[in-house]
């Protein structure tokens, strides 16, 4: 049987980025799984050669522990490796590749510790469950929640590796994806009064967003998180053809990332009114508010069960919350579940080339995991 290192290797092996296919990881998984004498459900994706898997030991029924993580990885192209970064590579106890980090080294650990555990024993399930297409907006565990609630699954807990150095974390921020979508008329810019500049227009959306975002830094906090507001930023703009033509378009991408209880749907409709009233101002511009992505945040309590069961398996006094996005909320409102965060490894490594893990890191993850399943026992 492979320790969780070797077992990395290979889920290594697999070019799993979001662009590409997760079939070969999924079907290796499905394999360690059925000698494991785990049930396996696999499920295609809404694209392609995209697919999610749900495993589950011990009795069919009841309210289990889910261990989840997502399978795909981001890209490589432009990154100084100094190593093949499909290839599992050992540098002074570090384990270097892709995913290494986030998050295939808590996948490898999810499958040993379900071959080690003892399935006897279990009074409760066991399930692992493995996801696509994270790292473009949690795409593919839509799906597979969707199905899970369909059927009626239930879960008393669940576990979510994303990489925490091994810290409990019961929190992070929710996510808005959106475009304000400027739209003018073009015009020769000899005469700009005969156009309508869209991108005039974005730049006043521009100073909208700037006034919300002052509003929200004084209407609430919470200094767990490093930036302890909702923040509302614009990340790209893309607009005009030609200096000498009015622009006719001009798209801002923007993200929100708030607070549990931040009223996110006050803040659309009055980013929505804004762009109206400008729009009604200029020379027959439209301006649109879409949302692209979203996800909600998560806010486990300390007394929750999951909680608890996870601090003293962590051997841990303390919990966290972490600046980053995880399924944890997606897992908690679709199977009305608590979920925790908590994996080997560090978000600092991720998404950067001579990305790792170490060895150490893998082992307590190990014992952190058999104590979670002897949870079920």
């Amino acid at each position: 049987m492979p320790n969780t290192a070797e077992t990395l290797a290979r889920l290594a092996a697999f070019p799993t980025i979001s662009a590409a296919s997760n079939e070969e990881l999924i079907r290796y998984a499905a394999g360690r799984i059925t000698q494991a004498g785990g049930r396996i459900h696999t499920m295609a994706g809404a694209l392609p050669g995209k697919f999610n898997l749900l495993a589950s030991f011990g009795p069919v029924t009841g309210a289990g522990l889910v261990l989840s993580g997502h399978s795909d990885v981001v890209p490589v192209a432009g990154q100084d490796w100094h190593s093949d970064p499909f290839t599992l590579t050992e540098r002074d106890g570090r384990l270097f590749a892709r995913g290494a980090s986030d998050m295939k080294g808590f996948l490898a650990a999810m499958l040993t510790a379900a071959e080690r555990a003892d399935k006897s024993k279990l009074t409760r399930p066991l399930h692992l469950a493995f996801s696509y297409d994270e790292e473009i907006g949690c795409v593919g565990v839509r799906d597979l929640l969707t199905r899970l609630q369909a059927g009626g699954f239930k879960a008393q807990g669940c576990v979510i590796g994303e990489p925490t150095e091994l810290r409990v974390i019961t929190g992070h921020k929710g996510k808005i994806a959106g475009c304000i979508c400027c739209r003018g008329r073009a015009a020769h810019s000899a005469n700009p009064a005969l156009g309508c500049n869209a991108i005039a227009l974005a730049g006043s959306m521009l100073a909208e967003l700037a006034i919300m975002q002052e509003e929200l830094i004084q209407a609430g906090r919470d200094d767990a998180y490093p930036f302890p507001h909702t923040s509302l930023q614009p990340g790209k703009i893309s607009g005009g053809v030609a200096l000498n033509i009015v622009p006719d378009a001009c798209d801002i991408e923007f993200e929100i990332r708030y607070l549990a209880g931040e009223n996110t749907g006050a803040q659309l409709a009055r980013l929505r009114v804004a762009g109206a009233r400008l729009a009604a101002s200029s020379n027959g511009g439209v301006v649109e508010v879409r949302v692209t992505n979203e996800y909600p945040g998560v806010e486990t309590p300390l007394d929750a069960p999951i909680t608890q069961q996870a601090l003293v398996a962590a051997g841990a006094a303390e919990t966290g919350k972490v600046a980053f996005g995880t399924e944890a909320g997606l897992f908690a409102h679709a199977l009305d579940t608590q979920t925790v965060i908590c994996g080997p490894g560090s978000i600092d490594r991720a998404h950067k080339a001579d990305e790792y893990v170490t060895r150490e890191e893998l082992v307590a993850c190990d014992a952190f995991l058999d104590r979670m399943v002897a949870t079920l026992g």
